[in-house]
């Protein structure tokens, strides 16, 4: 059976960034190819288990001096909302059913007539000067290649750019540590009103208990989700520091390490008896180990935590965000914050979408390893801002494919232009 081996688009990474991407791109009549290196879409929240979505709007006042919620993250994440309300697979506009997604995201991907490849790991990367000529994944029929005129990657990693040769960072200054990686787990059979009821005794005793040296876990609190599903926890509270998310033999310890640390916490219930939790089982661990922060491109503009604190709007700005600057600490217990004022927020420049010019023509990046620092990344690595600037980068790849420009070339406002149309929003 023949396939299909050369794409206008190809998008790297299937998770809401990379689905975002490939809609979008496909919506404006281009050929795309999504590869994806697990069995479904979703990315973080189907194997990471990111739940929920983290607060994307903001209140502000009209010219009636009346109060409204203005959503700075719409768009492509704003009709997935939508969809999985109607459905009734998701709660507010944020607790949604993981299961539900992977459904919804099949459907939308293949109304767009994305073509879609799952168990496809990249491995290898083919360029023509200052472009990307070809992509090559592993799959059980062995090494596939596939050629294209632009390329998103959407690994969260910044994975196609490293096989790329185009420049990355990793982590923080100076030292390159990365903020925590954290497994997310969930809890069956608990009594939800007896165990939130008793918050306070809890509280107290993880604390006592942390204080006298029994957990092992840095993380400073129990950080616990109600999840909408009768009986059912969402847990995200282990924490694994000062190990590298892009080097597989660290990933594995932390894999290993953060299981151990389920079953500490679980045991903390069962010792202290702690109310609504008698009968309660593990239900499930992720797939694989939630990465806050790894790699990240260096691209044409670096976003800056400063730029973020400054709320600015920049000129060719394709999203916009206000989600605090949330850093766990990345050598132990601690997480800093910095809240937006209501009614603020920052833009995401185009520019931090694209490499350096120079460094690659045809390659753009959507999703936490864009062009940014380490606070700013603490930022704008949350599921509905990295959908826009996904979705922002789709649109950037089939823009620059109709002025048949290289990406750093493409007309940024005509970028603006076709987002706003789409229902996205860039902050102005």
């Amino acid at each position: 059976m023949t396939h299909e081996t050369n794409y206008d688009v190809i998008v790297l990474g299937g998770g809401f960034t990379g689905c975002a991407a490939a809609v979008s791109a496909a919506r404006l009549g281009k050929r795309v190819l999504l590869l994806e290196a697990s069995g479904f879409l979703g990315g973080a929240a189907s194997n990471n288990l990111i739940f929920p979505l983290m607060p994307y709007s903001t209140t502000v006042t009209d010219e009636n001096g009346e109060e409204r919620r203005h959503y700075l993250s719409r768009g492509f994440l704003r009709e997935l909302v939508d969809d999985l309300t109607a459905s009734g697979d998701i709660r507010g506009d944020s607790q949604f059913n993981d299961e539900a997604l992977k459904l919804l995201l099949d459907k939308k991907v293949t109304e767009a007539g994305v073509s879609v490849l799952f168990h496809a790991t990249l491995c290898g990367v083919t360029r023509d000067g200052g472009r990307i000529e070809s992509v090559s994944v592993a799959t059980k029929s062995g090494v596939l290649t596939f050629l294209g005129r632009m390329f998103v990657d959407c690994t969260g990693d910044a994975d196609l750019c490293v096989m790329a040769g185009v420049p990355t960072r990793l982590g923080r200054e100076p030292d390159n540590l990365c903020q925590p990686m954290t497994l997310c787990f969930r809890v069956a059979n608990v009594d939800k009103q007896a165990f939130f009821a008793s918050r306070d005794m809890w509280v107290r005793l993880h604390r006592e208990w942390k204080d006298a040296g029994r957990f092992s876990n840095p993380r400073e609190d129990i950080l616990v989700f109600d999840y909408p599903i009768d009986g059912v926890l969402h847990f995200n509270t282990t924490r694994v520091v000062k190990l590298n998310p892009v080097d597989p033999f660290d990933v594995t310890r932390a894999e290993m390490e953060a299981r151990r640390q389920v079953q500490e916490l679980l045991d903390f219930f069962r010792v202290n008896a702690v109310p609504g939790m008698e009968r309660a089982k593990l239900m499930y661990t992720a797939p694989a180990i939630g990465v806050r922060e790894s790699r990240m491109l260096v691209g044409e503009y670096v976003l800056t935590g400063e730029d973020l604190v400054a709320c600015t709007k920049f000129e060719d700005a394709v999203a916009a965000g206000n989600y605090d600057i949330d850093i766990h600490n990345p050598e132990g217990s601690g997480t800093s914050h910095y809240f937006f004022e209501r009614g603020t927020w920052y833009t995401i420049p185009y520019r931090s979408l694209i490499p350096r010019r120079g460094d690659c023509d045809n390659l753009l990046v959507g999703g936490r390893c864009i062009s940014c620092d380490h606070e700013a990344q603490a930022s704008i690595r949350i599921i509905p801002i990295c959908t826009t600037t996904g979705e922002a980068a789709g649109v950037g790849a089939s823009v620059a494919i109709d002025q048949n420009v290289p990406v750093q070339d493409a007309d940024t406002e005509e970028i603006r232009r076709i987002l706003t149309e789409n229902g996205a929003y860039t902050g102005a």
